[in-house]
């Protein structure tokens, strides 16, 4: 069943081992599924900072190919960064959109990432034929889709939307580091590192702080700094990682 919930007559699609990143993009085009775009989201597991998703379309033209790309998590700071201005010169189109830290409480990590996912691939200029996403489905596009286990990896489109979520979340992390330079953001990110909980356990959580998240709740107890946790709904009160 297509992650967008139609079924449609798709003829046998084989992609090869030596096809390359851009191997599923053109094994779908072949068949008459292009254009294809890719999402990807930065910020799951973090217990602090938004959550980010992009989505790409791009071109399979070898002149409009991006040097270099990979997995954003495989990419150094430097190497993301040109990728990232590249991605945005050649690709079709591309969005990124970003989900608050009140609303990843509201919803819950798994349907705030579900719905980040669907506004990007929903906010792109040009509609795409198929999806391909990193690991979760995705309904409500209208188009049929498949979730593709580490899809940074295998796909080049799911690649590029690695990267433009990871590179937009991180410049959001720098600046909220300039907002609350206790906490190091520009450092670990928001994510549960020794550091960050270093800070967490002296300051309490700060207002982008994400209160499902059991660590945020310890450190606000014993602290005493209850700042944001008045919207968490009562029924959140589980463990996020």
């Amino acid at each position: 069943m297509p992650a967008g919930g139609d079924v449609l007559d798709i003829p046998p699609i084989q992609v090869r081992r030596n096809s390359g990143l851009y191997g599923y993009e053109r094994a779908l085009c072949r068949v008459g599924l292009g254009p294809v775009a890719g999402a990807d989201e930065a910020g799951r597991g973090a217990c602090a900072g938004p959550l980010v998703a992009g989505a790409v379309i791009l071109s399979d033209a070898k002149s409009r190919q991006i040097n270099g790309l990979r997995d954003s998590k495989l990419l150094s700071a430097a190497q993301r960064e040109r990728c990232y201005d590249e991605i945005l010169a050649k690709a079709v189109a591309w969005s990124v959109v970003s989900i608050s830290p009140e609303e990843c409480d509201r919803l819950g990590m798994h349907v705030a990432n579900i719905a980040a996912l669907r506004r990007a691939l929903l906010r792109l200029d040009v509609p795409p034929t198929y999806v391909l996403t990193d690991g979760f489905a995705v309904d409500g596009l209208g188009v049929p889709g498949l979730a593709v286990w580490k899809g940074d990896r295998v796909a080049a489109c799911v690649a590029a939307a690695s990267i433009i979520a990871k590179v937009t979340r991180d410049r959001t992390m720098d600046e909220l580091a300039l907002a609350y330079p206790a906490y190091d953001f520009e450092v670990h990110k928001g994510y549960c590192t020794p550091l960050h909980q270093e800070r967490l356990d002296a300051n309490g959580p700060c207002p982008t702080h994400r209160w499902r998240f059991e660590n945020v709740r310890q450190a606000a107890a014993k602290t005493g700094n209850l700042t944001g946790r008045t919207r968490l709904p009562a029924a959140g009160l589980m463990s996020e990682s």
